[in-house]
């Protein structure tokens, strides 16, 4: 394939079926990996004598790289190559996974994982871009939606991929089943895929940023893992997180191309809205640790079923995003925003219900279906929000930065809750343990939402968007992300 076609290839031909094949393939190995891993928590800490710390890293090990670098990955992309960068994503990716399915102990898993999102920052921002680049304008949007309707399928999936996994050949296959889609989407990638990039890409990369980024973080979540159990060392690299985190907003302030421009910051509903992200997005990362630990410990369901206590957030972001989608752009931001989080936190309450003795159907799925109701009603006009608060050309940047405040918020408090709510050790592999814990855990993740609730109410604008703006429909549905930019196409004269 010759790269002077790229901007001008039909999504009907075999090109553009071929790269919507390979962009769908890489990005569901990331959507699938943000979903099964929850689901062998339990199993994981078993076979390999991990402590609850030990959990919370293989989770946040994850989070930490891909955060930290995914702003960065896409202006890999741009300067290097999509094609190219995306290609060595999956690879990195692949790789990884095979490592963590290898891992001897929690030790390697976690380094693994830390890789593994390394991977993932490469490779996601590539398959959205190279769709942008390469389909001719026509088609992009269609695109777009089917390649978030496939990503949606994958979401779906995950759970249950993951709980039958974990109940059949064993958790270490949620990580090597990886290896053949990699291996697939490479070899179309490098086949089919055309190689484009951004040729008034110049200046260098703000590599020290995204360091600084990582290391502050890292160190904010290792404050937060110890706390319960060696808080003198909690103590200190809580002020090392503030020290990296004071050195990280010099860097971007002088940086003459920063990962993080804080010019965006002073727009007030940007700022808003990003918060409201963090929160959001923290207590839904929270819900799903602990959820999947009670079920599977506490009620004493299988990995299968326990991998369907969330399908219905799922399923409903699927059916109804888009509708949600249009009444934000009818009514504005600011009733969905207040709604939303107030429904999805009634949600979380019911899930109180959940104890040993515990009934999918009358326990589990109406919590489900509630959470889900108040999460569609609000993602599509979160994104939408975002991005209605900064111009056009900013766009991807915000969109990267929000994307990114979701992954901390579900970093943050999948290290902290547990030490809120007394959870610390092997303790979670004792049901009475592990019910008290949970009963606190719901109580703040429904908190974190009513307090996202009441910052919408009070801070976002209520009047609906500009005519200019542009319809944000929320078909990729993850429990760590937004949906990302590209799913937002602008209205004619836009």
């Amino acid at each position: 394939m010759n790269a002077a076609r790229a901007g001008d290839v039909p999504m009907a031909g075999a090109t553009g079926r071929w790269v919507l094949f390979a962009t769908v393939l890489g990005s569901s190995m990331v959507l699938l990996d943000g979903t099964v891993v929850n689901v062998a928590l339990p199993r994981i800490g078993r076979d390999l004598g991990a402590s609850l710390a030990g959990l919370q890293w293989a989770v946040n090990a994850y989070l930490l790289t891909l955060a930290g670098l995914i702003l960065l990955g896409g202006s890999l992309g741009d300067r290097y190559g999509r094609r190219r960068v995306f290609v060595v994503g999956v690879l990195w990716f692949a790789v990884s996974s095979a490592l963590c399915g290898f891992a001897v102990n929690a030790e390697m898993l976690i380094w693994a994982r830390a890789l593994q999102g390394i991977g993932g920052a490469l490779l996601s921002p590539g398959s959205l871009a190279i769709i942008q680049a390469v389909f001719r304008p026509a088609d992009r949007a269609p695109a777009v939606g089917m390649w978030a309707g496939l990503g949606g399928v994958a979401g779906a999936v995950g759970p249950l991929l993951g709980g039958w996994l974990v109940g059949g050949p064993g958790w270490r296959w949620v990580f090597l089943i990886n290896v053949p889609p990699a291996v697939l989407t490479v070899l179309i990638a490098m086949r089919h895929v055309p190689e484009t990039r951004d040729e008034t890409a110049s200046g260098r990369f703000d590599v020290p940023g995204a360091v600084l980024a990582a290391l502050s973080l890292g160190s904010l979540t290792y404050a937060l893992t110890a706390a319960s159990t060696q808080p003198v060392t909690a103590v200190a690299t809580g002020a090392a997180a503030v020290v990296l985190g004071t050195a990280f907003v010099r860097t971007e302030r002088r940086a003459l191309q920063p990962m993080m421009p804080l010019s965006l910051f002073s727009s007030r509903l940007f700022s808003t809205t990003n918060v409201v992200t963090v929160l959001i997005y923290g207590a839904l990362s929270a819900v799903s640790f602990f959820l999947v630990l009670q079920l599977q410990t506490t009620a004493g369901f299988s990995p299968l079923l326990a991998g369907l206590a969330l399908l219905p957030l799922t399923l409903l972001m699927l059916a109804f995003s888009s509708r949600a989608a249009r009444l934000g752009s009818r009514i504005g931001p600011h009733i969905p925003l207040t709604a939303g989080p107030v429904i999805a936190a009634g949600g979380v309450l019911l899930m109180l219900r959940i104890g040993p003795d515990a009934s999918y159907f009358a326990d589990v799925l109406p919590a489900g279906i509630a959470l889900g109701a108040g999460m569609t009603l609000l993602v599509a006009p979160l994104t939408a929000t975002v991005l209605d608060s900064v111009t056009v050309v900013r766009a991807g940047t915000a969109s990267g930065v929000n994307n990114a405040a979701a992954r901390t918020g579900g970093l943050i408090s999948v290290a902290a809750i547990p030490a809120i709510v007394g959870l610390s050790g092997d303790e979670y592999r004792s049901p009475a343990d592990v019910d008290a814990a949970f009963q606190g855990a719901m109580v703040s993740c429904a908190g974190l939402l009513l307090v996202a609730a009441v910052v919408s109410l009070l801070a976002v604008r209520a009047e609906a968007p500009a005519p200019e703006s542009v319809d944000a429909v929320c078909t990729t549905c993850s429990v760590t992300v937004p949906p990302p930019t590209a799913e937002r196409q602008p209205h004619e004269g836009g």
